[in-house]
Order: C-alpha cells, then structure tokens, then sequence
C-alpha cells in the first residue's frame, strides 16, 4: 500500500539540504537532457539526409558501358561497345531478381533546344519506359505518366519537369499543347516533380524532357543503342549475385571476355544506401555512448552524496535498526531516496530534451514551408520507443546509485551508530 508518511519522510531528507540536492540532481538532468538531445540530432540529421533520396528506389543499380580492359574473340583491348535492346530482353527473361527494369536514352542539352511559340529553353531530353518511374518516383502535376501503350506505338508524347513547365506555360496546364523537342513536336500528357532532389540521372528531372524509349530511338536514328541500363531489385535477393549474372549477360551478348572488370559500369545504389544506414546505426551507438557517460557521471554524483547522507543519519539508522527495522526497510529507504534524486531530475531532463527537440522541428517546418530548404537536417525527434528506454536507463541508474549507500548502512551495527558521537 502507498505509505504517505514514508514518502513524506524522504522529501523531508532530501529537501532538508536544498542547495546539495540541486545540485546532486543537477549532473542527472544534464546527462539525460544531452542523451535525448543528441538522439534527436542524430534523427534530424538521418531525416535531412535521407529526405533527398525519398522516392528513389534503395534496391536499385545502374549498368553502363565502358572500354574493354582485355581482348577478346579478335578484339583489341580499348573496344567501345554499347548495350542494346537485346540485352533488356535477355535480362528479363534470365535474371529473376529484376523488379523494375528500363533503358535509357539521352538526346542532349543543346541551346535552347525546346520550344514552345515564342518561348525557349535549354533542357535535358531522356527517352525510358514507364517503369522507370517506379526507381525514380515523380509527383504528377498534370495530365498523365507514360504508358506502355506510348512504348508500343512510338507515340510522340513527352512529360515534362515542373520547370519546363513554369518557362513554357507560367506554370498553367499544358496537357494537349504542342513543344518542339530538338526540331520535333510532341504532344505534351503530363508535367511531373521528383520527389528525390538529390540523386539526378541524366539531369535534373525538373528540367527534363522525358519521351517514350521507342520513339526517341527511332528519331535519334541510332538503331537499337540504349546509353545505360537502370533496374530494381526485388526483396530478399543479394545484390551482388545479380550484378554478377547482369554482368555475365552484357559480356556474353556483346563479346567481352567473361574475366574484364572494366568493360561492364556499375553504381551500385544499393550498396550506397545501405551505407548511409550502416553510417547513421554507427552514429546512434556513439550517441548513446556519449550520452549514457555523461548520465553516468551524474549517477555517480547522486551514489557519492547518498554515501554522504547514510554517513550523516548513521545514529539516526542505529536507532532504527535497535528498535526492530527490518533490513528491507532500510535499504527502501536508501534506494527510494536515491531513485527520487534521479526520476525527477531524469524526468525533468527529459521532458525538457522533448519541448526543445520540437520547438527546433517547428521553426525548421516553417523555414521549409518559406522556401528555404533544410538540406541535411530536418525533423529532429525522439520516437516513443527511444524515450522509454532512456526512462528505464534513468529507473537502472538511480536504483544502482543507491546500491552501494544502502549496502552501507546495512553494515552499520546499532550499537556502534547510537555509541558515536
């Protein structure tokens, strides 16, 4: 049952040196106000980073051609090859990993290459099949996505970036409307915004043109060459052993020697995600490194002035334990004042960690919501499951600091504490 008298007991004790206690209490606040601080650092900074990459597909790798570094089957070393369509074909057909899968195609920059009535600009022209935009998600605007419908019938449809947009049509729908694209029309079906601002192929897709792969390869008149190879890997398949069977498929269509490391271009972004992860697991562990020493040092401070206490009531514990206490009730006694000391600094800490974390998170919002991008931090937050666990360190602490004071008075006889002076 709750004991009011006990717990009034242990206020009174604590209070009784107001200054000592504060400043006891002081080192625990501090310690799990920096814990909650810097976790909520390293989350904003894990949310601002990988913000950039949201909608880019984490599982995704990217081939390209490159010079042969061995000669093969009568080929000199130094060999330029392209990838072609029959490469897409046979992957889909051999590689059973592949999620997404699309080729792409550029058809430059050049001056003021697309047009639009007296407007003009100079933007990036991609040609790729829909299913691209499933490894490089875009936010549609306007109108519609490229269809399979468009790949089949080289239809001369196009979407552009939001930027072309706001250059050609002041931002107003352009759907069904007419652009010159490198001295040929197309008819534009929709106006997309990525939603990752850092990883750009070929360009930024605000300022792009995208066209159906089919009729761009027809109109660049270059056969059946694609410029790089984008793809997706399905859950649970090892990256590694489907760069190893793509690879193995490119060089036995195109006649490169099965052991060039050269000849076949790789980024790996799967790889590249997985060490950002790997990177903020890392960062976290240090986090709770440095904050669970510096919680430490303020627990040790609380166990040192709790042997002081103990030293200070011994006749007081003497008495006690002549008139009949119970060992439990003296070790509560110690334990209780000590997890006092640290819940309600600790809980202070916290809380205070907590309100500081979202003022930051609100006035970073709102720079966002202005106009003014927050790069690499954003969001700074501690989640449920993060401040439980730093309560239960907090509760461990303060039932450790009291270990050692109650084992102490423990060891005082009652004779000895009411015969000192």
């Amino acid at each position: 049952m709750f004991d009011l008298d006990r717990w009034v007991e242990i206020w009174v004790t604590i209070t009784r040196n107001k200054t000592r206690s504060l400043l006891t209490c002081f080192g625990v606040f501090w310690g799990i106000l920096m814990l909650i601080i810097l976790l909520g650092s390293g989350a904003g900074l894990k949310n601002g980073i990988f913000s950039n990459f949201e909608g880019f597909a984490t599982n995704s790798l990217i081939f390209f051609s490159d010079q042969t570094s061995e000669p093969y089957k009568g080929f000199n070393k130094g060999r330029q090859w392209n990838m072609r369509n029959r490469d897409v074909e046979n992957i889909v057909r051999n590689v059973d990993a592949v999620e997404d899968i699309s080729p792409i195609i550029f058809g430059g920059s050049g001056e003021k290459n697309v047009v639009y009535g007296q407007l003009t600009g100079s933007y990036n022209v991609r040609g790729m099949l829909p299913a691209y935009f499933h490894i490089e998600t875009q936010e549609l605007l306007y109108g519609r996505m490229l269809n399979d419908i468009d790949i089949q019938e080289k239809r001369k449809v196009c979407m552009i970036g939001k930027q072309v947009n706001e250059t050609l049509f002041r931002n107003q729908d352009p759907t069904g409307k007419y652009i010159r694209v490198n001295g040929l029309y197309y008819q534009v079906v929709g106006v997309v915004r990525p939603r990752s601002s850092s990883i750009n192929i070929g360009g930024r897709s605000e300022e792009s043109v995208f066209l159906p792969f089919s009729t761009m390869q027809q109109t660049l008149n270059q056969g059946d060459i694609l410029h790089i190879l984008c793809m997706s890997i399905k859950p649970g398949y090892p990256i590694q052993e489907v760069i190893k069977e793509v690879s193995a498929i490119l060089k036995a269509q195109n006649e490169i020697a099965p052991s060039d490391p050269q000849a076949v271009g790789i980024a790996n972004l799967a790889a590249e995600f997985a060490t950002f992860n790997m990177l903020f697991v890392g960062i976290n562990i240090l986090v709770w490194l440095v904050g669970m020493g510096t919680l430490l040092a303020g627990v040790i401070g609380v166990s040192n002035i709790m042997m002081v206490t103990v030293k200070e009531r011994t006749k007081e514990i003497g008495v006690r334990r002549a008139l009949g206490a119970k060992p439990f009730n003296i070790i509560s006694q110690v334990i209780s004042e000590s997890l006092v000391l640290t819940s309600l600094a600790g809980l202070i800490g916290l809380s205070l960690g907590v309100f500081l974390l979202d003022v930051v998170s609100k006035l970073l919002a709102a720079n966002a919501s202005s106009g003014d991008n927050t790069t690499f931090f954003g969001n700074p937050e501690v989640h449920i499951q993060t401040a439980v666990a730093a309560t239960v360190v907090l509760l461990f602490s303060g039932l450790l600091a009291g270990l050692i004071p109650a084992w102490r008075a423990m060891q005082i006889k009652a004779i000895d504490a009411i015969r000192e002076e």
